[in-house]
C-alpha cells in the first residue's frame, strides 16, 4: 500500500509506543525449537493501521532506537499506508521487545520495555503533533504509565490542542506498568479532559470500582463520546444525552489481544465520517471482530461489500449475527458512509 505524504495533514495522528513483538508460529511451551514470527506490537500503531485500511489518512508519531528492531517497527507500519515520516530515530535508547506466550489457555504478552526510545517522549512531542492540524488525537493509557516524561508529554498535548481538534484516549489500563498507585487518578485525570474515551468495563471496574456503563457516564460526563465496551456482550455508546448499545457479533475468537484497538479505529473512521453512533460502535465492533479472528494484533478487513450489508442490518438482523467473512474478498478499500 503506497504511504501517505508526511507533508499532507492527516485525518488522525496517533501517538505511542510500538514494540517489536515475537510471536510462536504455533501453540505451545516454549523451547529451543519453539519458531518465531516478528510483527509490531503497539496499541496507537494497531489503531493507525487499522485507520488506513478502512480509508483514514493517518500518521503515527513515536520514538524508536537506531537499531534493527526499530527499522522493522517503522516499515511494516508503512507497510499498511500509515505516514511515519514524524517518528523520531534515538540513538541513545533501545526499541522495545515483547514476546507472545502462548502456552496457556489464555495468551500472555511479556514486555521488554524499560528505558525504551518512546519513554524518552516529552512535551516536544506534543508540540509536533499539534502542529499537524489533525481533526483527531488519538492516545492511550499506556503512554502515561511509560514515564514522567511520557505524562508530561500527555499534558501538554491536551493542554494547547487546538479548536476544532478531538482528543480520543483509549484506557488500555495496564497496572504492571505503574510502579505506584497513581494510575486511576491519572486515568481519570485524562479521560475527563479528552473528547472521545474508549474503556472496557472491566477496566472501569479495577480502576474506578465501576459496574454499570452508567456509572462510568456519570464518573466521566465531560466527554463528548465515552464507549463502554463489555466483552462479548458488545458495548454501550454515548453521545451527549443519547445513550445505545451495540451487541457483539458472534465470532469465533482466535486470540483477544488488539481487539480493543481494532474497536477503536473502526469507531473512529465512523465518527470522521458522520455515521451515527448505532453504526459508528457497530464498525467498531466489526474491525475488532477481525482482530479476533487472527493471532496477530492486525488482522485483514472483508470485503466493502460485506461490511455494509452488515452495516445495513436491522438491530433484530444484527442481534446474533455470526462474523463470517469471505477471507478472499478481503479488501483495504473504504467503508461506505452510513
Amino acid at each position: 500500500m503506497e504511504e501517505k505524504s508526511g507533508n499532507s495533514a492527516a485525518d488522525v495522528v496517533c501517538v505511542g509506543e510500538s514494540m517489536a513483538m515475537l510471536v510462536p508460529e504455533n501453540p505451545g511451551a516454549m523451547s529451543s525449537d519453539t519458531l518465531f514470527r516478528l510483527s509490531v506490537a503497539g496499541a496507537e500503531s494497531n489503531v493507525a493501521a487499522y485507520l488506513s485500511m478502512l480509508g483514514t489518512d493517518v500518521s503515527w508519531i513515536s520514538k524508536v532506537g537506531d537499531d534493527s528492531f526499530g527499522r522493522f517497527l517503522l516499515d511494516e507500519i508503512r507497510s499498511f499506508g500509515v505516514d511515519v515520516g514524524h517518528a523520531a530515530r534515538d540513538p541513545e535508547h533501545p526499541t522495545g521487545v515483547a514476546f507472545k506466550d502462548r502456552s496457556e489457555e489464555q495468551t500472555r504478552v511479556w514486555y521488554y520495555r524499560s528505558g525504551s526510545a518512546a519513554s524518552t517522549m516529552g512535551p516536544e512531542a506534543a508540540r509536533l503533533v499539534g502542529s499537524l492540524g489533525a481533526r483527531v488525537i488519538h492516545i492511550s493509557g499506556i503512554t502515561s504509565a511509560l514515564s514522567a516524561s511520557c505524562r508530561d508529554f500527555l499534558a501538554e498535548l491536551i493542554r494547547t490542542r487546538a479548536t476544532g481538534t478531538a482528543v480520543s484516549f483509549d484506557v488500555n489500563w495496564r497496572p504492571a506498568l505503574w510502579k505506584d498507585d497513581g494510575g486511576p487518578a491519572a486515568m481519570l485525570d485524562v479521560a475527563r479532559a479528552a473528547d472521545i474515551v474508549f474503556v472496557g468495563l472491566d477496566e472501569a471496574n479495577d480502576l474506578w470500582g465501576s459496574t454499570h456503563p452508567m456509572e462510568v457516564r456519570r464518573l466521566l460526563p465531560d466527554p463528548e463520546y465515552l464507549v463502554v465496551k463489555q466483552g462479548a456482550e458488545g458495548c454501550t455508546v454515548f453521545h451527549r444525552d443519547e445513550q445505545v448499545f451495540v451487541p457483539a457479533l458472534v465470532v469465533d475468537v482466535v486470540e483477544p489481544v488488539g481487539a480493543g484497538d481494532a474497536f477503536a479505529a473502526g469507531f473512529l473512521s465512523g465518527y470522521l465520517r458522520g455515521m451515527t453512533i448505532r453504526d459508528a460502535g457497530r464498525l467498531g465492533t466489526i474491525t475488532a471482530s477481525c482482530s479476533l479472528s487472527v493471532v496477530t494484533d492486525i488482522g485483514a478487513l472483508p470485503g466493502r461489500e460485506y461490511i455494509s450489508e452488515l452495516l445495513q442490518l436491522t438491530d433484530e438482523g444484527w442481534r446474533g449475527q455470526r462474523f463470517a467473512p469471505n477471507l478472499k474478498e478481503s479488501s483495504n478499500t473504504r467503508v461506505p458512509n452510513r
